[in-house]
């Protein structure tokens, strides 16, 4: 196949335009075209330029080789790149006729749901244990916060079927490396279980957590049909290691599992089985993460700024933003999880703890815009080994449920008066989406003073590129903690632990991935590791 870069469309063409500009681009008769897709699609939306489409696309053609050679020095022509996915291996019969122990996964986010799926279509049937419940009962139980004000503290934002990714914006688009195309799988296996077609080729595709509740159902269907297991309600409270080899997971209420390969597909929120890892001496460091607010502005606010003249566009959509700034302290203040066109939500996963997180739908038409602005911490910030950062953590969203008035509201601020360092008593034009709702207070009770002060010089300096980002009614709600794992369980080359043989730590708990399409390679790229060991064992 043949590949085409940057063929450049108005945004409203007609849908035969673009066949039309490949036949032009190869200089070639419409019969020799025999089919093509496209690859990606983006926007350039610049104020002084034509608002188009930037197509790449893949085609079939006659006499294929001769247009490679015909075009052989235009780099926007070439040959097309194999993007399929290949199985690295293939389950011993052993497995299935039941005489082998079958794989184990422990967490059902994006992560493991991949982990499990490639697995599983390579026919290792694996057995996932989940500690929440299923996606639709576990939804239900997130309402009751958002709602009720009543936290279940094992069926919630950050656990139960389809991880923390499920209320999310469901983005999936990452900047890992990806040679393999691991990504393609990740997308491919979302449109299979029923996620848009567009997903495919758009430049920065997303879900939304509606349609990713009936994607997750789709997809551990299938991993049921091929003969896994998913076991929800199940939480694992301790791990079987004999002579440096993982032997078995022991699980609350039920038998122990006997078990030579476990993946720990663990989310980011998983505190307790941190702790029982830790206190089984399975090696782990701690790592980098971020803490902060949620911001939330007019959505039409960042439209103008970011698109300009073509502010409201259906083809484009509501526009996002991606900031950075270094502050004079050394601190790094950036953007994280930015959601268009959505809600901030009720994160927590403990009692008497607050956490935000932010959300949106396919359609992105909530009034406001919301991201994190958050601030890098170091393991220096909080000295006291691996599980440090947890408590790190914890404080923080101990003391923000505390000045939240203690209901699971959480503390709040308008920009105008954190930066002046003074209290809010009412909000203005802009109504905080954050369900069960937003107490005003100070928010820089919440964070480290080091922290307040490199928000407090960034908001300003991001106003530079967006136009209105620090307007004084905006609002802050605290506290964003969970941005990534506060450790790494550090695995080696072959993917599995340091110190214990036949555990492979993956995702975003175990420190490798940060959103669900880098959490899903990780998981595929684990599942294969995991294969290949499996059947070098065999007698």
């Amino acid at each position: 196949m043949i590949r085409i870069t940057e063929l450049r469309l108005p945004i409203d063409h007609a849908p035969e335009a673009l066949e039309a500009a490949i036949l032009k681009r190869l200089k070639i008769p419409p019969q020799d075209l025999i089919q093509f897709e496209i690859f990606k699609r983006s926007y350039d939306a610049r104020k002084n330029v034509v608002l188009s489409f930037i197509y790449t696309v893949d085609l079939s053609a006659k006499n294929e080789e001769s247009l490679l050679k015909q075009f052989d020095g235009d780099i926007h022509i070439r040959l097309s790149p194999d993007t399929s996915y290949h199985f690295v291996a293939k389950a011993p019969e052993s497995i299935e006729a039941g005489k082998a122990l079958r794989p184990v996964v422990i967490g059902f986010g994006p992560c493991g749901i991949f982990a499990a799926l490639v697995l599983a279509q390579m026919g290792f049937k694996p057995i996932v244990l989940e500690r929440g419940k299923k996606v639709r009962e576990r939804t239900q139980d997130t309402w009751g916060l958002w709602r009720k004000n009543i936290l279940n503290p094992e069926s919630n934002v950050q656990f139960g079927e389809g991880g923390a990714g499920t209320f999310s914006d469901g983005k999936l688009y990452s900047q890992i490396k990806d040679p393999k195309f691991y990504g393609r799988k990740v997308i491919h296996e979302f449109v299979k279980a029923g996620a848009p077609e567009e997903i495919v080729y758009v430049a920065k595709p997303h879900i939304g957590t509606f349609r990713l509740v009936g994607v997750v159902e789709k997809m551990r269907q299938e991993i049921i049909d091929l003969g896994g297991e998913i076991r929800f309600n199940q939480k694992v409270i301790g791990f079987d290691i004999q002579e440096e080899q993982i032997a078995g997971v022991k699980i609350e209420g039920h038998d122990d599992l006997p078990a030579s390969h476990v993946i720990l597909a663990l989310g980011h929120s998983a505190r307790d089985t941190f702790e029982d890892l830790h206190a089984a001496g399975v090696f782990m460091e701690a790592k980098p993460f971020s803490v902060g607010f949620r911001i939330e502005h007019p959505q039409s606010l960042i439209d103008k700024a970011r698109l300009g003249p073509h502010a409201g566009n259906e083809l484009i959509g509501a526009a996002d933003y991606k900031l950075v700034h270094h502050a004079k302290n050394g601190r790094s203040v950036y953007s994280f999880c930015m959601c268009p066109g959505g809600t901030v939500v009720a994160a927590a996963s403990e009692p008497k703890r607050l956490v935000t997180n932010g959300m949106s739908q396919y359609s992105r038409n909530e009034r406001n815009a919301n991201a994190g602005i958050v601030v890098g911490i170091t393991p220096e910030d909080y000295p006291g080994g691996p599980l440090a950062g947890i408590e790190f953590q914890r404080a923080i969203e101990s003391k923000a449920f505390e000045l939240g008035g203690g209901t699971y509201e959480a503390p709040g601020q308008l920009v105008g008066d954190f930066l002046e360092g003074k209290p809010s008593t009412e909000f203005g034009s802009v109504q905080p989406s954050y369900k069960p709702g937003v107490h005003l207070t100070d928010l820089a009770e919440c964070l480290p003073a080091y922290a307040i002060e490199a928000i407090r010089e960034a908001l300003p300096a991001f106003e530079k590129q967006i136009e209105g980002f620090s307007m004084k009614d905006a609002v802050l709600t605290g506290v964003e903690t969970r941005t990534s794992s506060p450790l790494r369980i550090t695995r080696g080359a072959n993917f599995q632990s340091l110190n214990i043989k036949g555990l492979y730590p993956a995702g975003e708990g175990a420190g490798y991935a940060g959103g669900i399409l880098s959490a899903g390679v990780d998981g595929i790229k684990v599942a294969e590791a995991l294969a290949l060991d499996y059947l070098s064992s065999q007698p």
